[in-house]
């Protein structure tokens, strides 16, 4: 069976005719593109969507959000792992390797999986199935949303950690799939993560990154995004992953419709990396591709190795598109070439990642589809904190403020539970040595407005500590910033000197503030002992 798979690219739709694909995908009905459930849509661009994408081009309502503000750091899917995310679709011919791929993952891969289902009932089937095949269901989390298909890393939640805090990158889908496209913004709601998003049109697929800084993409992102140059979009990147982009080319359509460099490549450490190789096509537009990949890898002090790739029919089976989760590596073999191949590939694996177990999983039917299983996931890494909550402190970030400014105080936060109950927020005028509690188990909905004290000070500094279920607490601070206070600290009459009369105003005024209140020194909106220790501290001889 033959079904046209298409790609866009400098406004031309390219296609062709691929064997093996179990069903056309989409339908058209009214003017709108369904996807039917149960249907294996292809990775690549079905002829209706391109059709589709023709008339109504992808991003033309792109709606970026800004970027993170805290210092951000892109995670690598070698490091740890709280879990993968998956998508219950396509029919059996892909669930079934969904299936696999979650047992392992629960078990051997010591992590959980969140999987996408369209309804309730659909996430009852699921849990029945992964629990018959012996799923640690402990770690099996459901989440009713509906996904058009099942290539959820091409959709899905890019990970960044903003200072320890884990936060989600999104981006415009590069297909006119409309479940999928909005999934990222919904799934962060579930975890209660941070959410950016940038506005380039992109496959998740069609990116790779290590834990410092360096990533990878093919031209095809040139191609989705003409109106932009290739520093504007290396740019974008940059602003929202602290990432160094390098761009390489692209494999010839005829070889991977979808031109992702997770089809050949995978990054496997700081400085280690994993590229195919063509036995059977040696000198070949994309043998050339992976050996100057290799090269260019080499040449800046990375180790590489090389696992066999193979074409035939408009089919790539790919080793490299292998999917990696703590101690776990689930590695493609294929019934349709020789197990020559599968054993070659297991054997470099093995021996490139001794530390870590290797389980194969047969995925002709993903590869017939233009993908495989890095492909129908994405990783959530593990919490920086441990068992303690984190925030990142976005504002105040510096500056310099007037006793009596309302000055919003702004956070993100994070937990290894998903369950930060509520913050405390903290004041200190002398660069961290000592802490005034402001507000006390107040909502963490990320912005709290602080009435700024009468101190003068240039080490300014607010601490924003998380509480979660179990009463474990972590937090962050800001940035120094200044307070044009009073020129003599403790002064509440306004004297110029901190004396006898300044302690009779603090006792004089004692109990909560009600308008101006030059007496809490310590800006918490109340007079008490801590404004009188206050005064002491700064009292004159």
């Amino acid at each position: 069976m033959y079904t046209q798979l298409c790609r866009v690219a400098a406004g031309l739709v390219v296609c062709a005719a691929v064997p093996h694909a179990v069903a056309e995908g989409p339908v058209l009905r009214d003017g709108v593109l369904h996807y039917p459930e149960g249907v294996a849509v292809p990775r690549s661009m079905t002829s209706i969507e391109a059709d589709w994408v023709a008339e109504h081009p992808l991003g033309g309502d792109r709606m970026a959000t800004s970027p993170p503000v805290g210092p951000v750091r892109c995670a690598s899917e070698y490091e740890p792992m709280a879990g993968i995310l998956l998508a219950w679709e396509g029919g059996s011919s892909y669930t079934n390797i969904v299936r696999q791929m979650a047992v392992a993952i629960t078990t051997t891969g010591d992590a959980d999986v969140w999987v996408a289902c369209d309804s309730s009932s659909e996430a009852n089937s699921v849990n029945s199935t992964l629990s018959a095949y012996g799923a640690d269901m402990d770690r099996v989390h459901t989440v009713i949303r509906s996904t058009d298909t099942v290539w959820i890393r091409d959709y899905g939640p890019r990970y960044i950690f903003e200072g320890d805090c884990r936060a989600v990158v999104d981006h415009v889908y590069n297909r006119p799939r409309p479940n999928d496209d909005n999934y990222s913004s919904y799934f962060r709601t579930q975890v209660g993560h941070a959410y950016y998003k940038h506005d380039l049109v992109h496959g998740g697929g069609n990116y790779h990154v290590n834990s410092v800084g360096a990533a990878a993409a093919t031209e095809l992102i040139l191609n989705e995004n003409s109106g932009m140059s290739q520093s504007q979009i290396v740019d974008v990147w940059r602003d929202y992953q602290n990432v160094e982009t390098y761009i390489h080319d692209a494999f010839p359509t005829s070889v991977d419709s979808t031109q992702h460099i997770d089809m050949w490549m995978q990054i496997i450490g700081d400085t280690e990396i994993i590229i195919s190789d063509w036995p059977s096509d040696s000198g070949s537009t994309q043998d050339q591709i992976c050996d100057g990949a290799a090269a260019y890898y080499q040449g800046q002090g990375w180790t590489v190795h090389r696992t066999p790739a193979f074409d035939t029919g408009w089919t790539h089976f790919t080793y490299t598109n292998m999917v990696l989760c703590n101690g776990l590596v689930l590695l493609p073999k294929y019934n349709d070439i020789s197990d020559t191949y599968d054993n070659q590939a297991l054997a470099t694996v093995q021996a490139a990642m001794p530390g870590r177990q290797v389980v194969q999983i047969t995925c002709d039917n993903l590869a017939y589809s233009a993908g495989v299983m890095h492909c129908i996931c994405m990783h959530m890494p593990a919490h920086a904190g441990g068992v303690n909550p984190t925030t990142c402190v976005r504002g105040p970030l510096g500056g310099t403020f007037d006793p009596g400014d309302q000055v919003p105080v702004q956070w993100i936060s994070d937990d290894d539970m998903f369950d930060v109950q509520n913050v405390d927020i903290d004041f200190s005028s002398d660069g961290g040595s000592s802490w005034t509690q402001v507000a006390s188990m107040t909502a963490d909905d990320g912005v709290w407005v602080w009435t700024v004290p009468d101190v003068a000070t240039t080490e300014g500094i607010i601490r924003v500590v998380a509480r979660d279920g179990d009463g474990n607490m972590g937090g962050s601070e800001s940035g120094a910033f200044s307070i044009e206070g009073s020129a003599v600290p403790g002064d509440v009459d306004g004297d110029g000197h901190c004396n006898v009369n300044d302690l009779l105003q603090v006792v004089a005024s004692w109990g909560p503030c009600s308008g101006p209140c030059p007496a809490d020194i310590d800006g918490d909106g109340e007079v008490g002992v801590n404004d009188i220790l206050l005064v002491l501290g700064y009292f004159e001889n």
